[in-house]
C-alpha cells in the first residue's frame, strides 16, 4: 500500500509546525514574564527586610544604655547652660552629640525617603519634639557662633516634619 501525499497534507504539516513554533515562542515569553514578576517580588520583599533592620538597628541604638545615659544628663543640665562655649563644663560634648547625631542620622533617613514619618512616630514618638526643644537654642547658637548653618541641619528638618505630621493629623480629625 502506497501512501499518497497532496498538497493539503503538506499545507498541515507547515501550520503544525507553525504552531509549534509559535507555542514554544510563547512559552518562552511567559518564561520570561514569569521570572521578570519573581525578580521584582524577590526585590521588593529584599528592600522591606533592609528596612526592618535599619529600624531594629536605630531602636537599639535609641535605646542602648549610652544614648539613654546620654539623653539623661542633656535633658537635666542643658537648662545649665549659658552659652555654647560652656558646654564641656556644663553638660559635655560627647553627650550633646551623642544625643544630637541620633536625631541627625533619623532626619538624614527621612530627607532620603528611607523612612517616612509615621515609622519615626511610632518609634521615637515625642522624643524628637522633646530633644530638639531642650536643644534648639544652643544649636542655632553654634550655628552663628561658628558661621556653620548646617550644625544638625537635619535634626531640625526632623522636628520640622514630624511637627507638619501631627499638624496634618490634627486636622484630618
Amino acid at each position: 500500500m502506497r501512501v499518497r501525499r497532496t498538497e493539503t497534507d503538506c499545507k498541515v504539516e507547515v501550520l503544525g509546525m507553525v504552531d509549534i513554533t509559535e507555542i514554544s515562542a510563547m512559552t518562552a515569553a511567559a518564561g520570561v514574564l514569569i521570572g521578570v514578576v519573581f525578580a521584582v517580588l524577590q526585590l521588593r520583599d529584599l528592600v522591606k527586610t533592609r528596612q526592618t533592620d535599619l529600624v531594629l538597628r536605630l531602636y537599639d541604638k535609641f535605646s542602648s544604655k549610652d544614648f539613654q545615659d546620654a539623653w539623661e544628663i542633656v535633658r537635666k543640665r542643658i537648662g545649665e547652660l549659658e552659652n555654647i562655649n560652656k558646654i564641656d563644663e556644663t553638660i559635655g560634648f560627647s553627650e550633646i552629640s551623642i544625643v544630637c547625631s541620633f536625631y541627625e542620622e533619623l532626619g538624614i533617613l527621612l530627607k532620603r525617603k528611607l523612612l517616612d514619618t509615621s515609622m519615626i512616630e511610632d518609634l521615637f514618638g515625642g522624643a524628637i519634639d522633646m530633644a530638639w526643644e531642650r536643644v534648639k537654642t544652643h544649636v542655632l547658637e553654634a550655628r552663628q557662633q561658628y558661621k556653620a548653618p548646617t550644625i544638625y541641619y537635619y535634626f531640625e528638618y526632623l522636628y520640622d516634619e514630624m511637627k507638619k505630621r501631627e499638624q496634618q493629623l490634627a486636622e484630618a480629625h
